[in-house]
């Protein structure tokens, strides 16, 4: 697999990252920095304990993350759960979770496997 074709899965755009940062290995070295993140973790863990502030933070973080490489899947689900969040958790916050935890999954196999082939 491709970095290409593992954006392609994740529903990324990689003509977009590929225009901001310089180079493939670039690119490469943050999308696999993306699985050694903790924030995920930080979301569950606080969407769980009921700590909606936390949880606003980890979903904010993971937008910026989203953003920054183009995995734009998760940027909007993510995006959506960071202003449901906003201000304590608002009555559709749940579905946005679940998508988010959804989205998330697809974004980090889909990374796990491209990483499989290198």
């Amino acid at each position: 697999m491709t970095l290409q074709e593992c954006y392609a899965i994740l529903g990324g755009d990689y003509a977009e990252v590929s225009a901001r940062l310089p180079s493939e290995k670039f690119i490469q070295k943050f999308v696999l920095k993306f699985l050694e993140d903790k924030t995920y973790g930080l979301l569950t863990e606080s969407w769980e304990g009921g700590n909606d502030e936390e949880a606003f933070r980890a979903a904010h973080t993971i937008k910026g993350m989203c953003q920054n490489l183009a995995f734009n899947t998760l940027l909007a689900s993510s995006s959506a759960l960071t202003e449901a969040l906003r201000g304590g958790r608002s009555p559709e916050a749940p579905a946005l979770y679940e998508k988010v935890l959804a989205d998330y999954e697809t974004t980090a196999g889909a990374i796990a496997a491209y990483k499989e082939q290198l």
